[in-house]
């Protein structure tokens, strides 16, 4: 009996990392861990128009335009140090979740109902739509600490219990379970400091980068790293990040010569190191915004802010973007993290494009091909020449498996996602919706529902929500 006991006992702390301490709680704190070993794969899509009328009567022009969506500029957001504060406060900012002044949380204690008192809201998430309508939620890219053993924590769960709220302190940085949760809503990961004592010894360096690259694969499961925040204005990192292939983007303060002009573009990115300014303020860079958007497009920098810590100011500031610039205002930013920003440039470089027209029929043939680690199978295509009125329908291969499409300025824009696991996802926070039924988990499952492209599944998936 005592070894069953122990039996049943080691079966439970393998089903949840989280430490349920009342005796009478039966919480079971489930993660989507979305499996990235199988996303990494050249894609070909196919998609075939049917138009109203005679494709012939069209000059249509197929191209994957500078910035996904024809957004007209970009902005990039990195924190470093593996902070808890980019869980609880930069990712619960965008995504709609409770805020706080002086207590921090993670993923369990969200998901599982157990916070602290005090908390405040924007009542809303911040992003931008696709074009055609489809929220879409800024991302911004987390630098990882994997050879730090405070990653491998833990939850302290304990509902109801009100006598302290240590359990709320700050950590040492974020735990792998808040990383596995941010990276379902698109937030993108990065090197920063490794755990190496000779910081300006190259081949010290490099060596951690595959120490750490093993511990993130194994902790995010099989997701790698390609991007490099450069650490301590330490260039060491950079020259150590050149010759370790994986690392494929890098930014930097400092040491980067190089600004990034998105619609000046002509290659592929590979192993550039781009500028980013910290600021302690936020509210400073709103005027730097504000006279590069008085640039013609072609003109725009990219606006690339790093940052430690943030709090209430920066939750403002990511507010003020989305009133200004997001669904909330002229709706003309693209937000996306580092990771997707490299893979979507690398896909306008690299994607072959084929199109035919046979009588009302145009059909769009399109090689993507994956680079090491690409976790972003997602790029816009414009058909230059045809308007969305003019289209009767259509039809995309099953690699594609979220679509949507809608006017833009010279045409018609598609938008198209190729992720493996789309559905999955969504079923996954379907079911979230399911067994916990509130507001929040709604505004979640539509907002993962909605990826999806139109089908039978995508509407059984609704009608279990009541939609």
């Amino acid at each position: 009996m005592y070894k069953y006991s122990c039996f049943v006992l080691f079966v439970l702390c393998m089903v949840s990392c989280v430490k349920i301490t009342d005796k009478f709680e039966q919480v079971e704190f489930v993660n989507y861990k979305y499996p990235y070993e199988t996303e990494n794969n050249d894609i070909n899509c196919e998609i075939i128009v049917h138009l109203k009328e005679d494709g012939f009567k069209y000059n249509i022009d197929a191209q994957v335009p500078f910035l996904k969506y024809n957004k007209t500029w970009l902005m990039l957001l990195t924190q470093d140090d593996c902070v808890q504060a980019a869980f609880c406060n930069t990712w619960a900012a965008i995504n709609g979740k409770p805020l706080y002044t002086n207590y921090y949380y993670d993923i369990a204690h969200l998901v599982i109902g157990d916070l602290p008192p005090g908390a405040y809201s924007l009542n809303k998430t911040l992003g931008y739509s696709d074009g055609t309508g489809k929220e879409v939620r800024f991302a911004f890219t987390t630098t990882l600490a994997p050879e730090q053993e405070w990653m491998n924590e833990s939850s302290y769960v304990r509902i109801g219990y009100k006598a302290d709220f240590y359990r709320f302190f700050k950590k040492n940085g974020l735990i792998w379970d808040n990383v596995n949760a941010m990276l379902n809503y698109g937030v993108g990961i990065s090197f920063h400091d490794v755990a190496t004592d000779d910081v300006h010894v190259i081949d010290s360096i490099y060596s951690h980068f595959e120490i750490a690259q093993n511990l993130i694969r194994s902790n995010l499961n099989g997701r790698g790293c390609k991007v490099l925040a450069e650490p301590n204005g330490n260039y060491d990192y950079v020259k150590a990040a050149l010759v370790y292939d994986p690392i494929q983007i890098m930014t930097a303060q400092g040491n980067a010569k190089e600004t990034l002009y998105p619609f000046k573009i002509v290659s592929d990115l590979n192993k550039g190191l781009y500028n980013r300014v910290f600021v302690d303020d936020p509210n400073s860079i709103r005027s730097e915004i504000e006279n590069n958007l008085k640039k013609i497009k072609e003109d725009r920098k990219a606006i690339h802010i790093g940052v430690h810590g943030t709090d209430y100011k920066w939750v403002s500031f990511l507010e003020w973007i989305n009133n200004q610039y997001g669904k909330d205002g002229d709706d003309s930013v693209w937000f996306p993290s580092m990771e997707e920003y490299y893979e979507y440039n690398y896909y306008r470089i690299h994607s072959r494009i084929e199109t035919a027209i046979d009588g009302n029929i145009l059909k769009i043939k399109i090689h993507m091909p994956a680079g090491q680690y690409f976790y972003y199978p997602s790029i816009t295509l414009n058909l230059k020449g045809i308007r969305a009125e003019n289209i009767q329908s259509i039809q995309t291969n099953d690699v594609i498996t979220g679509f949507s499409y809608g006017n833009y300025d010279d045409g018609t824009m598609l938008n198209i996602d190729c992720f493996k696991y789309l559905y999955e996802r969504a079923q996954f926070f379907c079911e979230q919706y399911l067994a916990n039924p509130t507001d929040d988990n709604l505004t979640d499952a539509l907002y993962f529902i909605n990826k999806l492209k139109e089908s039978d599944k995508k509407q059984e998936l609704l009608q279990r929500i009541g939609r």
